[in-house]
This record gives structure tokens, C-alpha cells and sequence, in this order.
């Protein structure tokens, strides 16, 4: 999606019926139309030798090929980056894993699973209660690094005429993301608590209760910030006080500090509080829901979120790249595809496009 997003013609190969994902209950009921905007989809059998034929012979027309099937499968159906590229030596392979070549590399993954083993489910839990982070973050930000080799090789290609193969994996990933707790322990020799039981450098950097059982996140991560803090609060004296002179002393009463801020906060409401803090410069964050993003004023008017044509016909929002290139956001060129949309189209071509 971010290639076919950066105006790549991107062709989803999907087995007959359709990808499953299409159809997932639940959590996962929103990860197609998420992640499938812009591209064109074919349906093939890969599982008969027509099918195999046909998809090797669409990747001989393309400049990349992605795939994320379990380990030795596109071997196994002689569709892997040895065999097409013999054939097929411009092109670019990209195959999406749970474990880079390793001891690991046969275990089939999921998102869950890498969470569990790369630190990321222990840090984000409380003690002795790991927690899965609240999105499918290997799984997006593999995709990412994959697109990433992918700019990077196609750059390449145009030096050496040759594509390569480029490997991205779930666990890796996982563990480039808890490589700051790893330094950490390689640096004081004390293992990393859970981040509920961080001892957090900051004094004030926590979650508030308000008035009508509001909640909202404070974060004064200075002593000038402390300082309007307390102004903004009506409680400029509490800087006077010799155990809070500065954000050291501070983080050593850190409970009594955090209840008392916590009795003055709990008399004001948010929807007056937070343009407050803002104007104050003091970072603050209001609890959200993904539902109640869907109306965020400025995911709306910065152009984040876009209505987007799926399967159905009807109009849905969607999500865009976190980017402005240009001074424009990259968006949507074309409605969510069916199955199969464009097996016509696709089939009917017979050279490969400049």
C-alpha cells in the first residue's frame, strides 16, 4: 500500500474467492480496507500449474515481487527469487517472514508471537502480565521496511541493472523496536522494568484524572514547565517548596507530587483545561478512541482522512501516509478493488511496461 500510495501500480494477487482477510470478524474486521487502497486485484490458483505459469509470468512484468507465505511454500511451487530470477534478473523480491535466516527462520509467526519474544509484550504490560500492544504494529512496520529495501533496490538497479532479493521479518522488527530497553541494560547492567513500573525520569509524565470522570495526560518535563504548570493551576506556591525546587528533587517524591496534582486536577474539566496547557506550551493529550478519531477536526482538515470507494460501492473513510510531500498528502487514485477486478486487464497485457 505505501508503494501503490506513492503512485506505484501495485497488482494484489489473491487465491480464488478472495484474500481471507477480506473477510476477517471481529478486531480484524477493518485490516482490509486499511491497507488495500490503490492497487489492482487479480485472482489465481497458485496451487495449479496454469496458476504458477501465469504468476511467474506476471512477475517477469513487474519490477517487484511481494510475497509473505510461510517459509519454503514459493520454493516449493518454483515460484522463489533463485528460480524467477534466472529468468527474470531486473527484478526485486521481497519476501515478507516471521524470522530472518536463524534458528528461528522454519517457526511460523504472528504478530502476537514476535510480541511475546522480542520484548515489546513485557515492556508494555505490568509485571508478570505482558500485554500485546493495541495494534498489529510487527505487521505494519514490516511492511514498511520492506518498502523501504524496495526504494533503496530500485535506486540500486539503476547502477547495476540487476534487482535482488530483500528479506523483512516480523521478529527483527520486533526486537529494532525494544533495542533502546537492550541498550539500556548494556549500558547500566540493570535489566529495564515494565513501563507501568518505570521510574520515570520526569516527574510529571502521567495520566490525571479530571472533573466528570475525564481523564487527561500531563506532561512537564522541565522545571520551567513545572513552573507554568502550577501557574495554570492556581498553585504557583507549590514551586516555593524546597522538595520540588527542581525536576531531580521532584522525582524523588513522585507519588506525594502526582497525589496532590491529582486532588487539584480533579476540579477541572478538560474542555476548559486543555486550551489552557496549550497556550501555556505544556504538553497534555486527551484520552481517544480510534472511533472518536473518525472526527478528529485535525485529521479532517489537514486532509489525513479521506473518503475512499470499497468493494461494496459505498464511500468509506480511510487513513492516509503520514506524509505531505510536496505540500500534498499522498492519497487515494483508486477505489478499494473486488477480487479479481482486474484479471482482465492485468492478463491482457504481453511485454513488460517501461
Amino acid at each position: 500500500m505505501i508503494l501503490a500510495d506513492l503512485g506505484a501500480e501495485v497488482i494484489k494477487v489473491e487465491p480464488p474467492g478472495g484474500d481471507k482477510t477480506r473477510n476477517l470478524p471481529g478486531l480484524g474486521i477493518g485490516f482490509f480496507r486499511a491497507f488495500n487502497r490503490n492497487k489492482k486485484s487479480v485472482v489465481l490458483d497458485i496451487t495449479t500449474e496454469e496458476g504458477r505459469t501465469a504468476a511467474a509470468d506476471l512477475a517477469g512484468q513487474c519490477d517487484v515481487l511481494l510475497e509473505n507465505f510461510r517459509p519454503g511454500l514459493m520454493e516449493k511451487l518454483g515460484l522463489d527469487y533463485a528460480t524467477l530470477s534466472e529468468k527474470y534478473p531486473h527484478l526485486i523480491y521481497v519476501s515478507h517472514k516471521g524470522f530472518l535466516p536463524g534458528p528461528y527462520e522454519k517457526r511460523l509467526a504472528l504478530d502476537e508471537v514476535v510480541q511475546m519474544m522480542g520484548g515489546l509484550s513485557y515492556m508494555t504490560g505490568p509485571k508478570g502480565r505482558p500485554l500485546r500492544a493495541g495494534t498489529s504494529v510487527n505487521d505494519i512496520m514490516g511492511g514498511m521496511f520492506g518498502a523501504i529495501g524496495v526504494l533503496a533496490a530500485l535506486r540500486e538497479r539503476d547502477h547495476t541493472g540487476r534487482g535482488q532479493e530483500i528479506q523483512s521479518a516480523l521478529f527483527e522488527n520486533c526486537v529494532f523496536l525494544a533495542s533502546q530497553h537492550m541498550q539500556q541494560f548494556a549500558m547500566t547492567g540493570e535489566a529495564p522494568p515494565p513501563m507501568p513500573s518505570r521510574v520515570s525520569a520526569w516527574s510529571v509524565y502521567d495520566v490525571f484524572s479530571l472533573a466528570d470522570g475525564e481523564q487527561l495526560f500531563i506532561g512537564a518535563v522541565s522545571d520551567k514547565q513545572f513552573v507554568t504548570l502550577c501557574q495554570v493551576l492556581g498553585h504557583p506556591q507549590m514551586t516555593q517548596r524546597p522538595e520540588y525546587r527542581d525536576n531531580a528533587a521532584r522525582v524523588a517524591v513522585r507519588p506525594l507530587l502526582l497525589e496532590e496534582l491529582g486532588a487539584i486536577l480533579q476540579h477541572h474539566r478538560a474542555d476548559a483545561l486543555m486550551p489552557q496547557l496549550e497556550g501555556a506550551g505544556i504538553p497534555y493529550a486527551p484520552i481517544v478512541r480510534p472511533d472518536q478519531l473518525l472526527d478528529d477536526p485535525h485529521l479532517k482538515e489537514s486532509g489525513g482522512l479521506v473518503p475512499m470507494q470499497v468493494e461494496d460501492g459505498s464511500i468509506a473513510p480511510t487513513v492516509l501516509l503520514p506524509l505531505l510531500m510536496g505540500g500534498r498528502r499522498p492519497g487515494v487514485r483508486h477505489p478499494l478493488p473486488k477480487p479479481g477486478e482486474h484479471n482482465e486487464e492485468v492478463f491482457g497485457r504481453r511485454t513488460r511496461p517501461d
